[in-house]
């Protein structure tokens, strides 16, 4: 077993990871109707392939209002269903990695452009675009449509359309499933107090904001295997005086807990364009370690973390269980492979690819079926 503390196996509930390297959920705005493609097949194939311990597949809505772009993936119809059991198979057939997803409605974010088209809002009178959801009637930016704000029936609808998610998730053998609670979606939005200006029992103090989002896990953690985890990602800051913030973050995670979460994945941020981010490596980390400390739940960093020997010092401090990596991903699909060989470690890698490894790394490849060749 390698001694580098990156490449330590550690567990989510009872999911074992064989390092500490996770790729982080990254939308794509790729899918046509919510179902997944060509393009899935080849992105998710080739993280597939990077040597980290768990995938976890981009934001993937949970009805088609919740979707953040046309063209977000989603986990709401039977041809979604369909579309995303092909890539995962394909990818169960060549690869041992950890497949998770992270389920998510993007409330008053919705119906807006991908990222390369300006990411604009697309109003509710234009081609491809629709009316969005929210705590309430408060428009993410200013001049944008305001959305409609949730009734209990809206309400029931949108935690109902979770469920259903999840139950397909777990007849396509996910491992299992990330709620996403960050970033500015529905979930943050009634958590922050930037976007709730509700006055019944859902709004106001951090009790009742954090109600809708915690009936949303137990319906999911409910309808999910018993046996195979749930676990939230959570912006544990909105940059913006107040907002949601570290305090309710703590408060959060631990009435989480208390339900059977089995993670937190710390990030920040997404609920207001007032946000002042200060940027710097590992900028997010001292928030997750924080919830480290004060939840004692397995915790994953993320954010700005691009080197492996920062990466292995997070691990090595305690700063947290797990890193995941985003855009460095993207831009080296290798990078686990790169880590472990820095490192001194070991990674799964098909047969078909034990000829690239360099003369001077020994044994840096195991046989992702049969362990080290």
């Amino acid at each position: 077993m390698s001694e580098s503390p990156l490449f330590q196996p550690f567990s989510i509930g009872n999911l074992r990871l064989e390092n500490r390297i996770v790729i982080a959920p990254m939308c794509q705005y790729s899918a046509e109707e919510g179902s997944a493609g060509d393009w899935h097949m080849i992105h998710l194939g080739q993280l597939a392939l990077s040597g980290a311990a768990m995938l976890i597949i981009e934001a993937s809505a949970v009805s088609p209002q919740g979707r953040i772009t046309p063209g977000d993936l989603g986990l709401y119809s039977d041809a979604n269903e369909a579309a995303l059991g092909k890539v995962i198979k394909a990818v169960r057939a060549h690869s041992p990695i950890a497949l998770a997803i992270q389920l998510s409605h993007a409330g008053r974010k919705a119906s807006s452009r991908a990222p390369w088209e300006g990411g604009s809002q697309i109003l509710p009178d234009q081609p491809s675009g629709w009316k969005t959801l929210a705590p309430s009637a408060v428009p993410h930016a200013e001049g944008e449509d305001a959305p409609l704000a949730l009734d209990r029936a809206g309400m029931d609808k949108v935690r109902d359309d979770f469920v259903a998610a999840a139950r397909r998730a777990a007849r396509l053998g996910l491992d299992g499933i990330e709620l996403h609670m960050a970033h500015g979606y529905l979930l943050h939005q009634f958590l922050s107090p930037l976007a709730n200006k509700r006055d019944d029992e859902y709004g106001g103090s951090l009790e009742n904001r954090m109600r809708f989002p915690i009936e949303v896990f137990d319906a999911v953690r409910a309808a999910f295997p018993a046996d195979q985890p749930v676990w939230a990602r959570i912006s544990a800051t909105d940059w913006v005086p107040g907002g949601w913030d570290i305090e309710g973050t703590i408060a959060l995670s631990n009435a989480l807990k208390a339900r059977g979460c089995a993670a937190i994945h710390v990030t920040t941020g997404g609920v207001s364009p007032a946000q002042a981010i200060k940027l710097g490596p590992g900028y997010q980390v001292p928030y997750a370690q924080r919830v480290k400390a004060e939840v004692g739940l397995p915790t994953i960093a993320v954010g700005l973390i691009t080197e492996p020997e920062q990466a292995q010092a997070i691990i090595a401090s305690g700063e947290a269980d797990a890193v995941s990596l985003a855009r460095a991903m993207l831009y080296d699909p290798r990078w686990a492979w790169h880590a472990a060989a820095k490192l001194g470690a070991q990674v799964h890698a098909p047969k078909q690819y034990w000829r690239s490894q360099p003369r001077e790394y020994k044994d840096l490849f195991m046989d992702a079926s049969f362990g080290q060749r």
